[in-house]
């Protein structure tokens, strides 16, 4: 029977998988709150193992140092280092013309191209590049971009199963696996077992997958949301009733909703629009809104609207000269995350006005909140107009997603050296000159020193609540194995396993990991199942190397639902997804890898 201490970890593995799997606390505070408590717990109840050696509290933070978390995010820092530079961008340029030829066989480009890139490169930043040139050329093919999106970036997932580079979750389980004494593997030791298996997996997203999704244009919300801003000037008559109020006085007349840029009171003085500012007739205020909202507040101050030097009448309607709308997608490194477009100042930092925000399932939430005081997140997708201009620079700046189906990704001149120091990377890992976490971070300094990357976009890559939940549930990792809860709950597994024979165990595990990645975090489902799952090896007397791979390809397989992958939460907004169309192509997904992987396995790693 395990002791208190191992029951206590147990009991606190069951309420973090909790926690990580509710939206109403941050993952962030979860995975600190865990390690805090394993921290205090162990300080104020000392653990002493069979041998007398005492549990230092202290190891339980460890994994800030760890040699799996570094590698993660300095290729997820390598990665960004790609995108800034467009270095993939040819990738959209051979796609649109192959399309024009074949869409069935521009369809198969994109799904294996993203497979084999994913091999060596962090799926989100790629998913983030893919997402507007899949867009652009859906547009332009007049197709729907939800047949292309779903199939594009499962593929990415696929493709990352085959070298420990490719996702950070590969990393995760291996670098868990070797602090327990499995021999770590590296660069391509599974990369054959991944790929055989990926090839029925690939073939239905290239041939079936898009026959299951509808036709569906992204963000239907957005349809009825503030079809157009326009810049007005409002000028006060001697008849105003509000000639001689203050400005507050106003708008309170609008109900509150008019929003005053500024107060020209002559053709050289200009007002800041203070809520005591006494309003005179011939002022002109400044004002920015929809057309109807506009007229609204021409009838109700008395004032006369003009566009520009121009009476706003039947034969002269507003117009907004120079202005777009466009759709921005929150991606993991957006400065935009986690703030609302109040803290971050929106309007002014980027010189766009904000319209709508997109976030699926939440349409009737959202509509209950003030646009400026909703707290965005990865995936939501806001609706601005401004200049064409301006959305152009944010396209450069490579902070959001910007979705207007119309430009292409920028190629400059560093392309090349990024994807060098990319290659650089992989063949120091590769070759064992080097371990993944030095190669990743010697790469990371010279896109950095060679101008490949900023400072600010390297580290807006990074992921708070991914490097958090890693410590944390490294943290628990270490406490299950040190208290012998891992082994109670492997002895329990081994005894219900007993009668089956070792593949079924395997092909089990595998399912279970791929089930647990759908409905809590997968980088959890990963950490926490690994020593599970070797302690269960060893209870069984069988080769453990078989079963961390079961557990890495298992947690990789979050197809079914949208909240398993950042990668799906990205394309369910830009493809404007239900949860059904995640069930409808993640399931038999999810089923095809996991027959694969069940019989493609042992024939490389057998169980004995």
């Amino acid at each position: 029977m395990p002791d208190p201490h191992a029951i206590a970890v147990m009991l606190l593995t069951l309420g973090a998988l909790y926690l990580f799997s509710r939206d109403f606390i941050p993952i962030e505070t979860s995975s600190l709150l865990v390690v805090a408590v394993l921290a205090i717990g162990f300080s104020l109840f000392p653990y002493r193992g069979t041998d007398g050696s005492e549990l230092d509290p202290i190891r339980f933070f460890a994994g800030f140092g760890n040699e799996a978390l570094i590698a993660i995010c300095a290729l997820v820092m390598a990665s960004q280092g790609l995108v800034s530079t467009g270095a993939l961008a040819p990738i959209g340029r051979v796609v649109h013309r192959v399309w024009q030829i074949s869409p069935l066989l521009a369809m198969g480009v994109v799904i294996i191209v993203t497979a084999v890139i994913s091999a060596f490169m962090n799926n989100t930043p790629q998913v983030v590049l893919m997402i507007p040139i899949l867009t652009a050329v859906a547009v332009r093919s007049s197709m729907s971009p939800s047949k292309l999106l779903m199939p594009m970036t499962f593929a990415s997932q696929i493709g990352g199963m085959g070298t420990p580079i490719g996702t950070s979750l590969n990393l995760l389980v291996i670098g868990s696996a070797a602090s327990l004494g499995v021999e770590r593997f590296h660069m391509f030791d599974f990369i054959a077992p991944a790929a055989l298996a990926a090839i029925p997996g690939l073939l239905f997203l290239w041939l079936i997958a898009p026959r299951l999704l509808p036709d569906k244009h992204p963000h239907p919300s957005f349809v009825n949301a503030s079809p157009r801003i326009f810049d007005a000037q409002l000028h006060i008559s001697d008849s105003s009733p509000v000639a001689g109020k203050t400005l507050a006085d106003a708008k309170k007349l609008t109900q509150g909703e008019m929003s005053v840029v500024s107060v020209r009171r002559s053709q050289d003085l200009v007002i800041s629009p203070l809520p005591d500012v006494i309003l005179r007739a011939g002022d002109q205020l400044a004002v920015r809104d929809t057309s109807e909202q506009l007229m609204e507040y021409s009838r109700v101050l008395g004032a006369t609207l003009f566009s520009g030097d121009v009476r706003v009448d039947a034969e002269h309607p507003l117009t907004a000269p120079n202005q777009q709308t466009a759709e921005l997608v929150l991606t993991p490194a957006s400065p935009l995350r986690d703030r609302t477009l109040a803290q971050a100042n929106f309007d002014w930092h980027y010189q766009l006005i904000p319209l709508a925000v997109h976030r699926p399932g939440e349409e009737e939430a959202l509509s209950h909140t003030m646009l400026r005081d909703v707290r965005l997140g990865v995936g939501d997708v806001l609706l601005v107009q401004g200049p064409a201009e301006q959305i152009e620079a944010l396209k450069k700046r490579s902070e959001m997603l910007v979705l207007d189906a119309t430009s292409n990704v920028p190629l400059t001149a560093k392309a090349p050296l990024a994807l060098g120091i990319m290659a650089g990377i992989v063949l120091i890992a590769s070759l064992r000159i080097a371990p993944v976490a030095i190669a990743a971070i010697c790469g990371v300094l010279v896109m950095v020193t060679t101008g490949c990357l900023k400072w600010r976009h390297a580290t807006r890559a990074l992921d708070s609540s991914m490097i958090l939940l890693t410590v944390a549930s490294l943290a628990l990792s270490l406490a299950l194995v040190t208290t012998g809860g891992a082994a109670f709950i492997a002895q329990v597994a081994a005894a219900v396993a007993k009668s089956l024979p070792p593949l079924a165990v395997l092909s089990a595990t595998m399912l279970f990991m791929a089930m647990m990645s759908s409905v809590i975090s997968n980088s959890a489902a990963a950490v926490i199942g690994t020593p599970i799952a070797i302690e269960l090896a060893r209870q069984l007397g069988l080769a453990p190397e078989p079963f961390v791979l079961a557990v890495m390809f298992g947690v990789n397989m979050g197809y079914a639902t949208p909240m398993a992958d950042n990668c799906n939460l990205l394309v369910y907004s830009a493809g404007g997804y239900s949860f059904g169309d995640f069930l409808r192509v993640g399931v038999p997904l999810t089923l095809i890898m996991w027959l694969a992987l069940t019989w493609v396995l042992p024939q490389f790693y057998p169980l004995g």
